[in-house]
């Protein structure tokens, strides 16, 4: 008996369904779409999303890039994160700034717009004018952000890896899968919730289940999650790039 290998055996079978399913107008005669892959497609959705959340948790780094709305306002995020900390920049309502978070100490970066309170509804007068000229000299420096004051909670949930993931990695409603797709060349399982109003989540079918990216439930933003497991350098800026303003920031 001729034995086919396998290579010609595959190659027949598709030109079989070429022929018959193809000219009957037929679809789902071909290769498993999970061959190959680390399995995840073959899981219910549920154990797909924990299986996801799981891998997320586990790594070192991330790197989260795209957007995010909270509260009526879109932050344009693209942040490099590790369990003691991260960096990145952050856009909003036209103005963009760099965090920079190291254990605990939060650091902030702007340019003099940023902390220029012309536009804050003021008077007027030499008291402005002179935050004004406090403003120039913040311009391209890091100013440490105090535990205590309200922009540290506002912030440090951009650089902190868990915080983060815990809140963008969540479906809302019914969860189902749909469908085998492709991010930046990986092959993935996209779930979804309440069939996409809740969002939806690409994850990845090569190599270690990770989340690829992230469509947020009522149009709040989408996430591309990359790099994983990819280390970076992570340190404090020196002490001439940096302002310390002690217990409260100057208004902005």
């Amino acid at each position: 008996m001729t034995v086919i290998p396998r290579t010609r055996r595959a190659a027949l079978v598709s030109a079989v369904c070429t022929l018959v399913v193809g000219g009957l107008g037929l679809t789902g005669c071909g290769e498993d779409p999970n061959e190959g892959t680390n399995g995840v497609g073959k899981l219910e959705p549920a154990k797909i999303q924990s299986t996801t959340r799981a891998a997320a948790t586990a790594a070192d780094t991330v790197r989260l890039s795209g957007a995010v709305v909270s509260n009526g306002r879109t932050y344009k995020l693209d942040m490099r994160l590790k369990e003691d900390g991260g960096t990145g920049s952050v856009t909003s309502e036209g103005s963009t700034f760099r965090l920079l978070k190291v254990g605990e100490h939060l650091f902030l970066k702007a340019d003099a717009d940023f902390w220029d309170p012309q536009d804050s509804g003021k008077d007027g007068g030499k008291n402005e004018d002179s935050e004004t000229a406090a403003a120039d000299k913040l311009d391209g420096m890091y100013v440490k952000v105090p535990t205590g004051d309200p922009a540290y909670k506002r912030f440090s949930g951009f650089t902190d890896k868990d915080v983060l993931l815990n809140s963008l990695l969540t479906l809302h409603g019914t969860l189902s899968t749909e469908g085998h797709h492709e991010q930046s060349g990986t092959r993935t399982i996209r779930i979804t919730g309440d069939k996409g109003s809740g969002g939806t989540l690409d994850v990845s079918l090569e190599g270690t289940p990770y989340p690829l990216r992230l469509v947020r439930a009522g149009d709040a933003g989408t996430i591309l999650l990359s790099d994983w497991g990819k280390d970076f350098t992570l340190e404090e800026p020196d002490e001439k790039s940096v302002v310390d303003y002690g217990k409260q920031l100057p208004s902005s």
